[in-house]
């Protein structure tokens, strides 16, 4: 079966999550891709562990790096720059995430390349975009601190929360892939590449979608609400008689049902409940209510039963449980990635679905580079 991006040559000196994972997706699609690393090291995830897997590889690394063939190259070295160069300027796309000026010292800025190849896609990923923030380090953390992430999360009155996972790295990640894909669909128009740039800051701010505009067309600046919802309710963590559940109620309909599966329709006549902006606005009395309800069953029981009646509800699970449930919903949410040996490592599925272009697994995250040429 043809693959999407089947005819793409993608040159990538990007680092670490966001660019790597921007470039999985594209090699996914079919692109073939060059990972351009450090003799020895590599990219820095390749320590980034525990967990390692069987072999000591860092399952972090492994997590965005499959479809590619891996090149150690020492860009303070002149061949190996020259190389790299070459490489560069015979791509249909570049990838790169260094500090702002860097690859323009190393003569692999957009401008020279481009002067060489017009037909050129050069993809900058930075931590602050490249004005008065270029000095400062793109790291995850910092930016959900810095970009109002971990004030709206996490319990009101208790200390701010990172998420669980590099989130912005991912969505910066995402939004490079659009740029991309968009910079290529223009130069496949006209035959003039361009320059494509996200940063991590502007890509979270994008991304806080309601809670962001709350600000920008309010002048409210959000904080922390736990697991509820600011414009929505119920639409939180509740507790049961066994366990906790998730209750997403995000129209009247579906609360009238919950209020019938609780036997309590009279909540869905009360004034304060009978609309989602009185639920919004008399939510600590809604919560009680429906505590003193939920005490009757378990969380597992309710989830089900909700479930039948077209009400968003369900247990929290733990990452193998999210995984479990996949697989019984038939979403195949694991692929098995050849090694060169004939050996496999199991990934998690790329999520995009396309009916005459599929993502393709063609080959596991490469082998540590050389330590020398």
């Amino acid at each position: 079966m043809s693959s999407a991006l089947g005819d793409l040559r993608i040159v990538d000196f990007s680092r670490v999550l966001a660019g790597p994972f921007a470039t999985m997706m594209l090699a996914d699609l079919g692109a073939v891709v060059t990972k351009i690393e450090r003799p020895g090291s590599g990219d820095d995830t390749r320590g980034w562990g525990p967990p390692f897997d069987d072999r000591g590889t860092a399952t972090y690394f492994q997590s965005v790096n499959r479809n590619k063939e891996s090149l150690a190259l020492d860009l303070t070295d002149a061949a190996d720059l020259a190389t790299a160069r070459r490489l560069a300027e015979a791509a249909d796309v570049v990838v790169e995430n260094f500090r702002p000026g860097v690859m323009d010292r190393l003569g692999l800025g957009d401008e020279r390349l481009r002067a060489a190849n017009p037909r050129l896609v050069y993809c900058s990923i930075t931590g602050f975009g490249r004005g008065a923030g270029a000095d400062l380090p793109g790291y995850d953390l910092l930016v959900q601190a810095l970009g109002g992430l971990m004030h709206i999360t996490g319990e009101p009155g208790g200390e701010p929360q990172k998420v669980g996972v590099a989130l912005v790295d991912v969505l910066t990640g995402l939004f490079a892939t659009v740029g991309i894909l968009g910079a290529l669909r223009h130069r496949d128009a006209t035959g003039q590449g361009q320059r494509v740039e996200v940063n991590l800051l502007s890509s979270l701010l994008a991304a806080l979608v309601n809670q962001a505009s709350a600000f920008t067309s309010a002048g409210v600046s959000p904080r922390r609400m736990g697991n509820r919802h600011p414009s929505i309710a119920p639409y939180e963590l509740l507790p049961t008689a066994e366990g906790d559940l998730v209750l997403a109620v995000g129209n009247d309909r579906q609360f009238r049902a919950l209020c019938g599966v609780l036997d309590a329709d009279p909540l869905a006549e009360d004034p304060r409940f009978a609309t989602n902006t009185a639920r919004v606005t008399h939510r600590e009395a809604l919560r009680a209510e429906l505590v003193a309800q939920l005490a009757a069953r378990p969380a597992d029981e309710w989830a089900k039963t909700l479930t039948s009646v077209r009400v968003p509800a369900g247990v929290v699970n733990d990452v193998a449980g999210a995984f479990r449930l996949a697989e019984a919903l038939g979403l195949a949410p694991v692929v098995e990635v050849p090694r060169p040996d004939g050996s496999t490592v199991r990934l998690p599925r790329n999520p995009i679905g396309l009916s005459a272009t599929p993502p393709a697994y063609r080959s596991a995250p490469p082998a540590p580079p050389p330590l020398s040429r």
